[in-house]
């Protein structure tokens, strides 16, 4: 049974969140690699999973729906958007503002409406949605790190200003950050015991490079969602990167590595 009309359509997906910076901070984080995204969504919550247009780095996403205030999803449908568009609107809303969105099955638009001092609602078109789901990568990993974020993200500010590329690398007892460039190097060394680095297990040592223009953005983004962060990577293999949320849901990305040429 479908919800009654609004704005002149039925409705198949309708939700209220109350913490508009959660939901933004979220988007932004998808946005930093792809401008248009699928959201798929159910009676369990939205969930996104998507490659970059150059294939090298993917986004696994998922919001559980007891995030919202109010969640309705009469039945699973999805949802293609222009993201950096959708932020725009999400940038409207303040603090201790509430933002709905719902999608208007007649019209096709989808309707992001901002609830404060006053009440905002924008519409914008839908986009043509992605048919086919990008399957999970099947990896086995042989080193497993939990950071900060905050660690995380200082650390590959430090590595950027030798290079364009860092190369992770751990024994077990540590894991090091080395860049080189043309003019000058880096290196961090996170030691068991420190701050930054709260967890390590490893089967073999592993080692691998990965482009900092993706790492870094990566970080960047994620680190407006999350306080901790766990790599798997095994050498010359793709890295996992997944930042435990504060909110019932994932956030998850695969970025493939950089073969250096001995």
């Amino acid at each position: 049974m479908r919800t009654e009309l609004y704005c002149g359509g039925p409705l198949l997906f309708k939700v209220k969140i109350s913490d508009a910076k959660l939901l933004r901070d979220a988007v932004t984080a998808i946005s930093t690699l792809i401008d248009e995204g699928t959201f798929r969504i159910d009676s369990e919550g939205i969930k996104l999973r998507a490659m970059d247009p150059s294939r090298v780095a993917m986004v696994d996403f998922a919001m559980q729906k007891n995030v919202f205030d109010e969640y309705v999803s009469d039945e699973a449908t999805k949802i293609c958007l222009n993201l950096s568009e959708f932020l725009k609107l999400l940038k409207r809303a303040g603090k201790d503002e509430a933002v709905e969105l719902l999608l208007d099955e007649k019209t096709g638009q989808f309707v992001v409406t901002v609830r404060g001092k006053y009440v905002r609602t924008f519409r914008m078109p839908t986009l043509e949605a992605s048919e086919d789901e990008v399957p999970t990568p099947k990896i086995a990993f042989n080193a497993k790190v939990t950071l900060t974020t905050d660690g995380l993200h200082q650390s590959l500010d430090d590595v950027a200003l030798a290079s364009d590329y860092v190369r992770l690398e751990t024994d077990g007892e540590a894991m090091t950050m080395n860049a080189k460039g043309d003019i000058m190097g880096a290196n961090i060394e996170l030691k068991k015991g420190s701050d930054a680095l709260l967890s390590l297990e490893v089967k073999e040592p592993s080692k691998s490079a990965f482009p900092l223009s993706y790492l870094s953005e990566i970080v960047k983004a994620a680190a407006a969602t999350s306080d901790i962060a766990t790599l798997e990577f095994s050498t010359d293999m793709p890295i996992r990167l997944d930042f435990k949320q504060r909110f019932d849901g994932t956030l998850v990305y695969y970025l493939a590595p950089r073969i250096e040429v001995e």
